[in-house]
C-alpha cells in the first residue's frame, strides 16, 4: 500500500465551538534500514505489523515499535527472482508474494510473525487478494480459479481437494458444527473476465473433501465494497433455515438446500456514478434500502423495474406476499426507509456511498517504474429527492413532502420524528402527518451547505462543505461549529470521529468536547486508523510513526 486517499467532504462534531487543538502525542517512532512502499498494520490485539521496499520487508512490534525480524526477499523466498507484489492475510498470519511471469506466476508463503518460508508454488496462475479466502476454522485458502476451486492447507500448501462444480469466489459462508461450509459465489468486479459461464450459486459443502452437498440459485449481484471490502449481504443460518439478505430475502432449507421462499429482486445501481480512470475495483453502494423486519412482517423494496419501484409487506414465516404499495415512480434510488409505528418512511434520492480502488502504473525516463494505488469512498448526490409516507396496515401514500423536490443529503429518526437535510436547512417532521416542527438553515452553522448529517447523542452532525457544526435535534438550536482542512471522514468511534486530507494529515475530534487532535504528515505519508481507532500509524520514506488519536 503506497498512498491513500479518501475524498469527502470535511466532517465533524461536539457540544461547543472548536478551535485550534494539540498534535497527536507520539507513543513512538522507529526507523527502517530500508525505504518503505508497502505497509501493513496489524490490530493492537494482534502485535505486529510490516514494512517493505521491493528488496526487503521489515516486521515490527505495535507496542514498541522494535523489529521483530528484518529479511532480504531473495533469502526469505528464494525460488522468487523478483517481488512484484505482496498480499497479507492477516488471520492465517500468512503473507502472500508474487513474481508476476506472464502465464507463470511464482508464489511464495512467508509466516508473517516469524519471516520463515513456508511454501511456493507455480500451479497457481491468476491468484490475488479478490480470488483468495481464508477459511479459519480449518485453516485453508480457498482459491478460486477459471476452471476450478483449490482447498489447500495454509502453513503447508498441500492441496486437500478441488472441485469444477463451484464456480466463483467463496462469498459470506457460515461454517456449521459438523463441518460444513454453507456459502455463496461472486465474481469481483476486478475479475469479471476470469470466470466464463458464471452463475449465481448456493451451496452447502463438505471441507473435508470438497463435495457439494446442494446447490441452488440466488437472485441478485453478491459483492464486497472495493475498498472496505465489506460484504454487501447477511448469511445465517436460523433453526433449519438458510437465509440470504441481499434487495430482500431468500430462505432455503438447511438439509436440502430447497428454496421455501423469496422476497428478493435484482437490482443493480448502474449509472449512478461515473468509473474513475484508472479504477481497477468500483461500486456504487446504499442505492436501495435494507429490508426491514418487524416481528413476522417484513418490508421489502422492490426496485428490480428502473422506472417503477414499489414497497412489499411479506409474512416472514411463510414469505406470503401482504400488499403492495403504489408505485413509487422514476426513483433511481431509495437509501433509506424506516419502519416507525405505524409508518413506512421512505428517502427518495440522496446521498450514497461510492468507493474505488484506483491503481497507475508510470514508466519514468531512467527507465524505472512508479506505481500509484489510490483507495477512494466518496458520497455523489443522487436526484430525484423526496420523502413519502406509507401505511403499514396496507401500503397506502399517506403523506409526500414536496419540500425536497429540489434536493436532499439524507435523513434520520429522531423518536417519533424524522430529521431531513435539504442540503440548505434541516427539517424536523412528524411521521404520522408530514407536518414539520421546525425548518433551520444549516448556513447557522458556518460551514456551508450541508453535505449529510448523523446523530449523536441529542444532536445532529452536519457534515458541511467548509467543516462540521451541531445543532439540538428535539428544537433545531444550534449547538456548535468547528471548520478543519478539506478533508474526509477517515471513521468514527464511540466519541471520536477521524478525517484525513489527501495530504494525509490527520485530526481526531473528541465528538464530547469538540476538541481535535492534529497530525501534519509529510508529502507522500501514509497513515492508518487502527481498527480500534485509539492510534495512527505514519508510514513515511524509512521511518514508522505511532501516534494517539487522545491524549
Amino acid at each position: 500500500m503506497k498512498t491513500k486517499f479518501f475524498l469527502m467532504a470535511a466532517l465533524l462534531t461536539g457540544a461547543m465551538f472548536t478551535r485550534a487543538q494539540d498534535d497527536m502525542p507520539v507513543v513512538w517512532e522507529s526507523k527502517m534500514d530500508h525505504k518503505i512502499q508497502y505497509n501493513g498494520t496489524g490490530t493492537e490485539e494482534r502485535g505486529y505489523s510490516y514494512a517493505a521496499s521491493d528488496k526487503e520487508i521489515t516486521v515490527f512490534e505495535n507496542a514498541t515499535g522494535k523489529v521483530k525480524w528484518t529479511k532480504r526477499f531473495k533469502d526469505v523466498a528464494p525460488k522468487l527472482g523478483k517481488i512484484d507484489e505482496l498480499i497479507p492475510f492477516w488471520e492465517s498470519n500468512i503473507i502472500f508474494l508474487f513474481d508476476r511471469k506472464l502465464g507463470k506466476d511464482q508464489i511464495a508463503c512467508v509466516d508473517m510473525e516469524t519471516g520463515t518460508f513456508l511454501w511456493s508454488t507455480d500451479k497457481y496462475q491468476d491468484v490475488s487478494e479478490d480470488n483468495v479466502v481464508y477459511i479459519p476454522e480449518e485453516q485453508s485458502f480457498a482459491i478460486s480459479m477459471k476452471k476450478e476451486m483449490v482447498f489447500i492447507k495454509a502453513k503447508t500448501g498441500e492441496e486437500r481437494w478441488s472441485t469444477v462444480k463451484f464456480k466463483g469466489v467463496v462469498g459470506a459462508y457460515v461454517y456449521t458444527s459438523d463441518g460444513y461450509l454453507v456459502t455463496v459465489n461472486f465474481v469481483p468486479s476486478s475479475l469479471g473476465a476470469l470466470f466464463s459461464g458464471f452463475k449465481n450459486q448456493i451451496a452447502k459443502i463438505n471441507v473435508k473433501n470438497g463435495d457439494i452437498v446442494w446447490e441452488n440459485t440466488y437472485i441478485g449481484r453478491a459483492e464486497r465494497k472495493a475498498v472496505s471490502r465489506e460484504f454487501l449481504y447477511d448469511l445465517f443460518v436460523e433453526g433449519d433455515k438458510v437465509i440470504l439478505r441481499m434487495n430482500g430475502y431468500q430462505v432455503y432449507d438447511i438439509k436440502t438446500g430447497a428454496s421455501l421462499w423469496s422476497a428478493a429482486f435484482d437490482y443493480t445501481p448502474d449509472g449512478l456514478a461515473g468509473r474513475p480512470a484508472g479504477a481497477k475495483r468500483f461500486g456504487v453502494y446504499g442505492g436501495v434500502a435494507d429490508p426491514v423486519r418487524v416481528g413476522d412482517d417484513l418490508y421489502v423494496l422492490d426496485m428490480s423495474n428502473k422506472r417503477n419501484q414499489y414497497i412489499k409487506k411479506y409474512d416472514f414465516n411463510s414469505g406470503k406476499l401482504l400488499w403492495t404499495s403504489p408505485e413509487i415512480k422514476d426513483a433511481r434510488a431509495i437509501p433509506n426507509m424506516y419502519v416507525m409505528g405505524d409508518k413506512i418512511l421512505l428517502q427518495i434520492g440522496g446521498t450514497v456511498e461510492a468507493q474505488a480502488y484506483i491503481y497507475k502504473r508510470t514508466n519514468n525516463p531512467d527507465g524505472s517504474v512508479t506505481i500509484t494505488e489510490e483507495w477512494r469512498i466518496w458520497y455523489p448526490n443522487i436526484k430525484p429527492n423526496g420523502v413519502q409516507a406509507f401505511s403499514t396496515t396496507d401500503g397506502k401514500l399517506i403523506w409526500d413532502s414536496e419540500r425536497f423536490r429540489k434536493g436532499i443529503t439524507n435523513m434520520i429518526e429522531a423518536g417519533d420524528r424524522v430529521i431531513v437535510s435539504s442540503g440548505k436547512a434541516l427539517y424536523s417532521m412528524d411521521v404520522n402527518t408530514g407536518k414539520e416542527y421546525y425548518e433551520v438553515p444549516v448556513a447557522k452553522g458556518g460551514v456551508g451547505n450541508a453535505e449529510m448529517i448523523f446523530p449523536y447523542k441529542d444532536m445532529v452532525t452536519v457534515i458541511g462543505e467548509k467543516g462540521v457544526s451541531t445543532f439540538k435535534m428535539n428544537n433545531g438550536d444550534l449547538v456548535g461549529s468547528g471548520k478543519y482542512k478539506t478533508s474526509a471522514l477517515e471513521d468514527r468511534f464511540d466519541n471520536i470521529v477521524v478525517m484525513k486530507t489527501s495530504g494525509a494529515d490527520i485530526a481526531a475530534f473528541n465528538l464530547d468536547s469538540n476538541n481535535y487532535l492534529e497530525f501534519k504528515a509529510r508529502k507522500g505519508a501514509t497513515t492508518t486508523l487502527t481498527t480500534d481507532g485509539k492510534f495512527v500509524y505514519v508510514y513515511e520514506n524509512k521511518t514508522v510513526t505511532k501516534v494517539k488519536t487522545t491524549k
